[in-house]
């Protein structure tokens, strides 16, 4: 090994070799091989310091981490579609298995029954929460499958237009916008009444393929599904429902109210918040839909033998069909993080998750009736709510977020970030994780804050009372 090897051995190449490389392609130099490029395109020399040894390396990296203040140091009142919940010590003890950790795609069903029966379970998992008849094994995430569920509905009714509530999280609708953009599908917004979609202006028409609504929405408060599932059933639309999974330990399965479509995200089950997620998304629908389902789906049946095994079945996928017959060109699924969810659920329990549910739903309430007891803040939806409500401050919320920061509180979202009109209102999420005495010191933070801020209106006010008095 050379010297510069020996010292870097990080260096996809050596000095020695870049200069072999330029000697077989008939040049000099480097600056040679891109003279052709204009000087003023060329990026400029980066001002870096020097190397420093691994160990000096990863003492200043620690140090930089250090400077970050993770949710789980805080008291974290984050929801918006991310949620900050327990996850039980089992779903990572499984995770880690190799057999789960290092599988790829079980294409041979004879060496991946492990695997498959997973993704089954995981499938039949989704249809007990979300009350559909079947499911696939799992989307990217809950944007992409939402976006996945409105071309699906498209392919099915033949219309190209879609009507997405204003209260569906709106990232959700970036995503699901994009995609409609780019299949030449029409995609419109309906209005809101409150926090939740205003009926009496839904209007539908023959073109109408499908209606999008949160449930709950991404304020937190609960869709009357029933209502509007009527209403779009007689326009002959779809309704396509974006849930929560941990709420469907409480409330009533979408499925129940007519929905043709349910997605949602698989992150509050298992999942935890680092690295953005991560994340698995999931869709379940009827059982007449089946052949527009997009992903994979693994079915059950008995091998040659005559004993029970799994195998994937109707993989309409791009990988496995002509690319023009194929219902999406989703080609994988999130296997390992849909199998958390898998995890929490069975380890949860039906009588578990529907406390976790009441849990975070009576926390949210007494959260809710305190704060809004305080001067200067106030409910800002009538609606039910489940366990996220939002509230009107007195000040700008960023203002409001900055100062609970002092405190050690993330106290929720600045709506006024999607929706610039709400500039005064926070999205507040509770769950199993924010203790009693968490929410003690939001109240008591909380009115140090608006009180501090009602002094200054009242010093400017009288101020201001002052200066005109001296003017007359």
């Amino acid at each position: 090994m050379i010297e510069s090897e020996a010292n870097f051995p990080y260096l996809p190449h050596t000095d020695a070799e870049r200069k072999e490389m330029l000697k077989t392609i008939g040049v000099g130099s480097f600056e040679e091989l891109v003279k052709h490029i204009p000087e003023k395109l060329r990026a400029k020399a980066l001002n870096l310091r020097g190397a420093m040894s691994e160990q000096q390396l990863a003492k200043e990296v620690e140090a930089i981490s250090n400077r970050n203040i993770p949710a789980s140091r805080q008291a974290s009142f984050l929801g918006g579609g991310s949620y900050r919940r327990y996850v039980p010590a089992i779903v990572g003890n499984i995770l880690s298995r190799g057999e789960f950790s290092t599988a790829y795609t079980p294409y041979q069903p004879e060496v991946s029954q492990g695997t498959l029966q997973a993704i089954y379970e995981f499938q039949t998992a989704i249809c007990l929460l979300t009350g559909m008849e079947v499911a696939n094994a799992s989307m990217y995430d809950g944007a992409t499958a939402l976006a996945e569920a409105c071309l699906m509905s498209a392919r099915l009714t033949g219309k190209e237009k879609i009507v997405c509530a204003a209260s569906v999280n709106p990232e959700y609708k970036e995503v699901t916008r994009t995609y409609c953009q780019s299949c030449g599908i029409d995609y419109q917004e309906a209005a809101l009444q409150g926090g939740t979609i205003e009926l009496s202006k839904l209007m539908l028409d023959d073109k109408t393929s499908c209606v999008v609504v949160q449930y709950p929405n991404y304020f937190g408060c609960l869709e009357d599904l029933e209502a509007l599932g009527k209403k779009v059933h007689q326009a002959g639309a779809h309704l396509v429902v974006v849930s929560e999974p941990i709420s469907l330990g409480l409330l009533t399965a979408p499925g129940h109210f007519g929905a043709d479509i349910v997605v949602g995200d698989a992150q509050p089950c298992g999942n935890s918040l680092s690295f953005g997620g991560p994340s698995a998304g999931y869709m379940a629908t009827k059982k007449e839909f089946i052949r527009q389902l997009p992903g994979r789906l693994c079915g059950v049946t008995v091998d040659n033998r005559g004993q029970r095994a799994f195998t994937l079945t109707l993989q309409t996928r791009e990988q496995h069909i002509r690319r023009a017959k194929a219902t999406s060109n989703i080609c994988t699924n999130q296997a390992l993080n849909a199998l958390a969810m898998l995890i929490y659920i069975v380890s949860v329990g039906p009588v578990g998750l529907k406390e976790l549910a009441n849990i975070s739903l009576q926390r949210a309430h007494s959260l809710n009736e305190r704060l809004t007891a305080i001067d200067g803040i106030e409910s800002a939806f009538r609606e039910p709510f489940f366990s996220e409500f939002v509230i009107k401050t007195s000040q700008p919320a960023h203002q409001v977020l900055d100062r609970l920061k002092e405190f050690g509180i993330l106290g929720g979202i600045d709506l006024s970030f999607f929706y610039p009109e709400m500039k005064n209102h926070l999205l507040v999420s509770v769950t199993e994780m924010n203790s009693p005495d968490e929410l003690d010191r939001y109240v008591s933070a909380m009115e140090s804050v608006v009180k501090g801020d009602l002094k200054t209106h009242a010093k400017e006010a009288v101020g201001s009372a002052a200066a005109k008095t001296g003017r007359r």
